[in-house]
């Protein structure tokens, strides 16, 4: 909004701060965590009031989490509207790829509100079926996935080399719906433990923010050898409210938590970095990135597999991060620990931009 107003007066006095995307970045940021730290208080205590028992604990993971009992769930939402009411205000309206990105962002959002208010109202783990769950944010992908692809080409680039890539063609928007909808069940995944999700999620946002930037100007994407992407660097500023969403809801979700994101958020924020990577052609950064992410995963794909086939675990319990508490790690250190792979991995997908 405040992007048109600027350019209808011609950028003139301050208003000229609003033509540069860095600027704006740095502005939504700082709105989005304002409105989340603002809003962070009532918004609990609504929660708390409304779910009552809270989010349901398992009694049959680490004992430590029944601790828990009692804390609300569907904080997701704060990190939701902090992030969609600043990127509101800050972004350029006529830019597809915020729309697009917006929308996914959304949309599993809403899947994933659906999912937490089913375990909240029966008192389950189960919530939506996977495969109704699957097929909604298979929907949302397609339509987010046939608007960016509409503004890029169809090409896989490969990091590390110059002028790589592999022709995907019309495949392409299955591959793009595969990213964002798997990478939206990485971070949901990794979503158990207090901030395990979350900085890594505000750490890949920020490692993003910078590619999208360079992307999507043309002097600096031929400087470093990689994809140009006109307009991907509004994504900067879509990065930036996630960033600052997400800072403002680990200020509450900082141990002991008072409020868990639920599938809410965590959906709602890998479906938007895989959806910010395919629109920045750099899927394959973001599972380096995202590295973190894509172990959790694994973990739990291993971990089925494994059982099903010999009776045995290879893991403790899966998803990973619960071997480490069997094994008697504490949770805090987890956490950290964790945090400190998530920033060496986005260190190794930046240099990803120089390295070719």
């Amino acid at each position: 909004m405040l992007y048109l107003i600027a350019e209808w007066l011609n950028f003139e006095g301050l208003f000229n701060l609003v033509r540069y995307q860095t600027f704006r970045s740095g502005a939504t940021l700082m709105t989005a965590l304002v409105i989340g730290l603002i809003i962070g208080p009532r918004f609990i205590n609504m929660l708390r009031v409304r779910q009552g028992k809270g989010q349901p604990i398992r009694t049959d993971g680490p004992q430590t989490h029944l601790a828990k009992v009692g804390t609300p769930t569907m904080g997701g939402l704060m990190i939701l509207i902090a992030l969609t009411s600043s990127m509101l205000l800050w972004m350029d309206p006529r830019n597809p790829f915020v729309w697009a990105c917006l929308a996914v962002t959304v949309g599993f959002g809403i899947i994933g509100f659906l999912d937490d208010y089913d375990k909240v109202t029966k008192r389950s783990h189960k919530g939506v079926s996977a495969k109704v769950r699957l097929l909604l944010e298979f929907a949302v992908a397609g339509v987010a996935s046939y608007i960016i692809v509409g503004q890029i080409n169809t090409n896989l680039y490969v990091p590390f080399v110059s002028d790589v890539s592999i022709p995907l063609g019309p495949f392409y928007y299955v591959f793009a719906a595969f990213v964002i909808v798997g990478f939206g069940n990485a971070v949901n995944l990794t979503d158990g433990l207090d901030g395990l999700a979350t900085m890594p999620v505000v750490i890949a946002a920020g490692t993003f923010a910078l590619i999208a930037y360079l992307v999507g100007r043309v002097d600096y994407s031929a400087y470093l050898g990689i994809p140009h992407v006109p307009g991907a660097g509004e994504l900067a500023i879509f990065c930036a409210a996630i960033m600052g969403g997400g800072l403002a809801f680990l200020w509450f979700n900082a141990p002991p938590a008072a409020v868990f994101m639920g599938d809410t958020g965590s959906l709602a924020l890998g479906g938007a970095l895989g959806a910010i990577a395919v629109a920045s052609h750099h899927e394959i950064v973001l599972l380096i990135v995202g590295g973190l992410f894509v172990a959790e995963t694994a973990s739990v794909i291993i971990q089925v597999f494994w059982f099903k086939r010999t009776g045995k675990r290879i893991f403790r319990m899966a998803p990973i991060h619960h071997h480490f508490e069997q094994k008697g790690w504490a949770e805090a250190t987890v956490v950290i620990r964790f945090w400190i792979i998530s920033i060496v991995l986005a260190l190794i997908g930046l240099s990803t931009l120089k390295l070719r």
